[in-house]
């Protein structure tokens, strides 16, 4: 994406499930007067709808939100919109869920205990061309370089469901029924029920306690 020009807003959608943050945020975004809030979603699949239309220079999207993750929710923006600069936000520092996000397409990474010092900041240094993530991630970020921990992305069996399947995983994990997914997503039971022995079976799991951990360990869901 060319640089924003000097005489325009930086366009930025916000995407976080809790509206007090979105609030916030907006807040932080809005006092720059190189900032402009075009839009707002409380849900994954919102954001990609909205992001069709609106086609923001940023979105800065927490990667744990309902119905579809921040991940999968910004492979699909970009998708659509490659032009679409991504900041995730993040509770988490591990160097693999900074890994997720490039191989997503994300464009910064910063952590939400940073976010007052940190976000107008990378907000427009991605609008100009750059990457961003907080200066407390980049050394992790290193040093997983050095060990290892951010290689290997291609063998995340993963990275093989389909985004429906994310979907459902998600959801399972989130303690929906097979009914209740039927209903969140428009599709029947038994469809769900295919989705879910399918991802079962390439994620190598067998129950959904299993799938619960799953989804806690790579950060789909927050540990209760």
């Amino acid at each position: 994406m060319p640089p924003i020009a000097a005489d325009k807003k930086v366009r930025v959608f916000l995407a976080d499930d809790h509206v007090l943050v979105r609030q916030g945020f907006r807040r932080l975004l809005e006092d720059d007067p190189r900032l402009t809030v075009v839009g707002e979603a409380n849900t994954g699949i919102s954001a990609i709808e909205q992001c069709l239309t609106l086609k923001p220079d940023v979105v800065v999207m927490d990667l744990l939100m309902p119905e579809i993750g921040g991940l999968e929710a910004t492979a699909e923006i970009l998708k659509a919109n490659p032009a679409t600069r991504v900041l995730i936000l993040s509770m988490y520092s591990n160097p693999a869920y900074v890994r997720k996000a490039i191989e997503a397409g994300a464009k910064g990474y910063i952590l939400k205990d940073a976010i007052e010092v940190d976000l107008a900041q990378a907000v427009v240094v991605l609008a100009q061309g750059g990457a961003y993530m907080s200066p407390s991630i980049s050394n992790l970020v290193i040093e997983g370089l050095k060990t290892g921990s951010m290689q290997e992305a291609g063998q995340d069996p993963y990275d093989r469901l389909t985004l429906r399947e994310k979907e459902v995983l998600q959801l399972i994990a989130q303690g929906k029924s097979n009914k209740e997914i039927a209903i969140l997503l428009n599709i029947s039971v038994n469809t769900v029920a295919v989705h879910r022995a399918r991802l079962m079976d390439t994620l190598d799991l067998h129950r959904t306690a299993e799938l619960v951990l799953y989804a806690v360990k790579k950060g789909i869901i927050q540990p209760q």
